[in-house]
């Protein structure tokens, strides 16, 4: 089964992002928004599937090693402490296996996946691997520092010592970039209406989200 027609669903997608920059924003609707976000995660995963071109081996290779890759890193990462910092995962990403909650491994999937589609998109005329892997691992990093706060705030993971140490965001460019060279060496399509839409959708999600705290001081 494929989608072909990928307006409706990035209609439905930015009116789940609008909600959620609502619902989020006001104490009295925060928790039950909380709840959704795994559900919204795990529906922005099925819809970027089915509106995906030429599913072939390659692609879901990458789905396979992005979900498990994310998923497994963050696991040594609570459990050593030694990857991103001293970090737990609260309640807000859904339920949890070995202190981690499995949608984390779909959220990876989905970061990298999205911001893998944008980068070929603007640099389309570029053959360079190298040169488009370190540009999306900087982005990543870039919307991590951004997403960071906001995450906190909305219940999904939290630091022991109050907030993210620069060990995390080295450690995010060196996963992405790891990730970002599989998306872009593996041989499947890389065009996808959906992900470039979530991917703006998620910076301004999260940059909404953030600018709000800073207003709350």
């Amino acid at each position: 089964m494929q989608i072909k027609n990928t307006r409706a669903i990035i209609y439905l997608q930015a009116s789940m992002y609008l909600a959620g920059i609502i619902g989020l924003s006001f104490s009295s609707t925060q928790t039950f928004f909380q709840f959704l976000t795994p559900f919204h995660l795990l529906s922005s995963f099925v819809f970027l599937i089915l509106t995906q071109e030429n599913r072939n081996t390659a692609f879901w290779k990458f789905v396979i090693l992005a979900v498990s890759v994310g998923y497994l890193i963050e696991v040594l990462g609570v459990k050593t402490q030694m990857i991103f910092g001293a970090y737990e995962y609260q309640s807000t990403l859904g339920f949890k296996i070995l202190d981690v909650p499995p949608m984390i491994g779909i959220n990876w999937f989905l970061m990298v996946f999205c911001a893998g589609i944008f980068i070929e998109k603007i640099t389309k005329e570029s053959s360079n691997i190298f040169l488009k892997t370190a540009l999306g691992a900087i982005v990543l990093t870039v919307f991590d520092y951004i997403a960071e706060p906001v995450a906190i705030s909305q219940n999904m993971w939290t630091w022991t010592y109050g907030t993210p140490p620069l060990q995390n965001y080295i450690a995010w460019f060196i996963v992405a970039f790891v990730l970002l060279f599989a998306f872009f060496k593996l041989k499947f399509t890389k065009s996808n209406p959906l992900a470039i839409a979530l991917f703006i959708f998620q910076i301004i999600f999260f940059g909404v989200l953030r600018f709000l705290i800073y207003l709350q001081g």
